[in-house]
């Protein structure tokens, strides 16, 4: 990394499933590391959707399945074992088009020894999902076709639509939602922390961390104090839908810095700002 990196400023992450090696990342290129988990994976069943997925995929209802993460398609796979053993399951996604959100699920799939029909480009959200599937039409068409989609924390309902709009018969297949961290304490202490502004940078890797931010900042009459504290700090981001929930007009800047830092401080945090999204992607956290 070229550069002096975070320069000894104060970092927050509100990484979760990483929160480890997050904190190496962030340590190693010069920043004072404070990873703060801000929520985590319930898993959505045993329930129904999963069990119709299991039938109707063994059965030939579905023609196109799409994973979007790999953690929910190794999930998915676990939870619909009991009546759709694995290698029953491998040789009926063989039998269809496999769609897959970039390269998380297709590590998983290969793994399992699935071939991918379609893989999504970055950054992988539900407009590349759809630009991928309308570039080849011919390859995986979508008109009167029945496509499963492995939903990941929330329902994609922009994608649902996009779907149906080209003709998809859409059937979501929920595998784990997201919660608030079992510990809420370290949260709410953090953004206290944030809000006196003890932090320089603040790195979100997902929208839900934002969304989890400002949930327990609210609960806790700290939400203006917190858009103040961010619109100060360099906010980095990992991804568009991230960049859209933490960079809307409520925290915004053109450049997220502080005037009252001095100018070695502002180049430090400008380069960290520009470094850390790049490494974090290299780095296997995303």
């Amino acid at each position: 990394m070229s550069g002096e990196g975070f320069g000894n400023l104060r970092v927050l992450s509100l990484e979760s499933r990483r929160s480890r090696e997050m904190g190496v990342l962030i340590t190693n290129h010069g920043g004072l590391a404070t990873v703060i988990a801000s929520t985590r994976e319930v898993p959505a069943g045993p329930n129904a959707e999963e069990s119709g997925f299991a039938r109707g995929l063994v059965q030939g209802q579905f023609q196109v399945v799409i994973f979007m993460t790999g953690v929910g398609t190794r999930a998915l796979a676990q939870a619909i074992e009991p009546s759709c053993p694995r290698e029953h399951l491998v040789a009926a996604l063989k039998k269809v088009s496999v769609v897959a959100r970039g390269p998380k699920p297709v590590a998983v799939l290969r793994e399992f020894g699935v071939a991918v029909t379609l893989t999504v480009p970055e950054p992988n959200t539900w407009r590349e999902i759809l630009h991928a599937l309308d570039e080849n039409v011919s390859t995986v068409p979508l008109k009167g076709v029945h496509v499963a989609v492995q939903e990941h924390g929330v329902p994609s309902r922009e994608l649902y639509a996009g779907l149906a709009q080209r003709g998809a018969l859409v059937f979501p297949v929920p595998v784990y939602k997201w919660a608030p961290p079992e510990d809420v304490e370290p949260l709410r202490a953090a953004i206290h922390d944030l809000a006196l502004g003890k932090f320089d940078v603040v790195l979100f890797t997902s929208s839900i961390q934002v969304h989890h931010l400002f949930r327990f900042a609210d609960e806790i009459g700290q939400h203006e104090k917190i858009v103040s504290a961010l619109r100060r700090a360099v906010v980095g981001s990992i991804g568009p839908v991230t960049r859209h929930h933490s960079g809307s007009g409520a925290i915004a800047s053109k450049d997220g810095l502080s005037g009252k830092r001095d100018l070695g401080a502002q180049r430090r945090a400008s380069a960290a700002q520009a470094l850390i999204p790049a490494d974090c992607r290299r780095s296997g956290l995303f």
